[in-house]
């Protein structure tokens, strides 16, 4: 993990370590990150490695958490779904202790309610707004980014709660950053794009099933059953994740019992890289955006064209504006 982190801070964008909810590994992960950065030039405060450590707060160990950030804070620590809001209080308050205010607290939500209350409560320094077609986990309801990003922005304004936003699912190239922007967020996440980056540690069968799938809104699906096959079973109701639907998902569909399906799937852990594919069984979180990701590259050359192909939209955009382009509504229904 901690070298694609590294790869995308020092290509100009904010690299995360993905620390889920299993932080047995963090302590290591972080001194990596640090022995990469020395002879990275890259400015930021003193005494601070400039990447971000994401956490599933819902099985996170806080303990872990501080211990290991004190020893090397990082720039940011990104908290997302925990079983209450309110168990994010202490971990901001801990994180921020413990590094002197230096890492900043973003917090990820998915709705314009979760947006406000953690705006007002746990009083985080960035809000990243997770929109439906997000891969991985996130609510099992809610709205794009197309119209959750604007309506919370309006709902802070309203409360004169001025916090930076980040938007975050169905993003994988210049033209979503672009939208985003125009949209009102200050910048973007992407998990899905860089999931086919060379820097990245993920199995090859993996990284080929993301260059493979097109169509993304009709080839993922929201579903529990991944986590169902893969025994991970303690995340909050109200989550589920998005993948490719596979054999899996399709047998569990067609009414296939949770007992036969994860005895297929451990017999397809055995068949390594095999295991995905139009007909594999093998989880492939991603999002809708997964049929815009074409070509495994390094993080820097993703960033330094995600970047430029945004100018550029933006540059369109604003042109065709000015033709004075005339929109038609149209009814819903």
């Amino acid at each position: 993990m901690a070298p694609l982190a590294v790869a995308g801070s020092k290509a100009g964008g904010f690299g995360f370590l993905a620390a889920g909810f299993n932080l047995t590994n963090l302590d290591a992960d972080l001194a990596e990150a640090a022995s990469l950065l020395e002879s990275a030039d890259i400015h930021g405060p003193e005494g601070v490695l400039p990447i971000g450590v994401g956490f599933q707060n819902w099985g996170s160990d806080l303990k872990l958490a501080v211990a290991a950030i004190q020893k090397h804070p990082p720039a940011a620590a990104w908290f997302f779904a925990p079983r209450r809001l309110s168990d994010l209080l202490p971990w901001a308050k801990e994180i921020r202790a413990a590094t002197g205010g230096r890492t900043k607290i973003w917090v990820q939500v998915g709705s314009v309610g979760q947006a406000l209350e953690v705006a007002k409560t746990t009083k985080p320094d960035v809000l990243v707004l997770q929109g439906n077609d997000a891969g991985g986990h996130a609510l099992a309801h809610s709205a794009s980014v197309i119209s959750l990003v604007p309506e919370v922005v309006d709902a802070l304004a309203l409360e004169w709660l001025r916090i930076p936003v980040i938007a975050a699912g169905g993003i994988s190239e210049g033209r979503g950053v672009a939208a985003a922007l125009t949209l009102g967020a200050s910048g973007v996440a992407m998990g899905t794009r860089f999931l086919a980056c060379k820097e990245a540690t993920i199995a090859k069968g993996y990284q080929d099933e993301v260059l493979r799938v097109r169509d993304g809104g009709v080839s993922t699906v929201r579903s529990k059953v991944y986590d169902v096959l893969r025994g991970i079973l303690d995340w909050p109701k109200a989550y589920d994740g998005r993948g490719v639907a596979n054999r899996s998902y399709l047998d569990a569909q067609s009414g296939m019992s949770e007992d036969e399906n994860r005895e297929l799937y451990k017999e397809e852990m055995q068949r390594g890289d095999e295991g995905w594919g139009a007909e594999g069984r093998m989880t492939t979180y991603a999002g809708t955006g997964i049929g815009l990701v074409r070509e495994v590259k390094s993080a820097e050359e993703i960033i330094k064209e995600i970047s430029t192909d945004a100018m550029l939209a933006l540059k369109k955009t604003v042109g065709r504006y000015s033709e004075k382009h005339v929109v038609f509504g149209k009814p819903p229904g």
